[in-house]
C-alpha cells in the first residue's frame, strides 16, 4: 500500500494494490475509487483532503500481523 499526498492540490491518494486500473468511479464530487477488471478496489482519491478529513497532520502506523 502507498499513500501519497499532493500538497499543491490538497489531494490524497491511497493505492491499495499496484495493478492495472480498469475504471475510476465517482463516489461523490470529491472522492473517487479505482477498480481493477474484476471490480476490486485498487485505490482511493480524496480531493480537498485536509478540508474533508479535518486533519492538521498526517501520521502512519504499521501494525505487525
Amino acid at each position: 500500500m502507498k499513500i501519497k499526498y499532493f500538497q499543491d492540490t490538497d489531494t490524497l491518494y491511497i493505492e491499495l494494490r499496484s495493478v492495472d486500473i480498469a475504471e475510476t468511479r465517482d463516489l461523490d464530487e470529491n472522492m473517487l475509487i479505482d477498480v481493477d477488471a474484476s471490480g476490486n478496489i485498487c485505490g482511493i482519491t480524496v480531493e480537498h483532503a485536509q478540508q474533508r478529513a479535518n486533519y492538521p497532520n498526517f501520521s502512519f502506523e504499521q501494525i505487525a500481523a
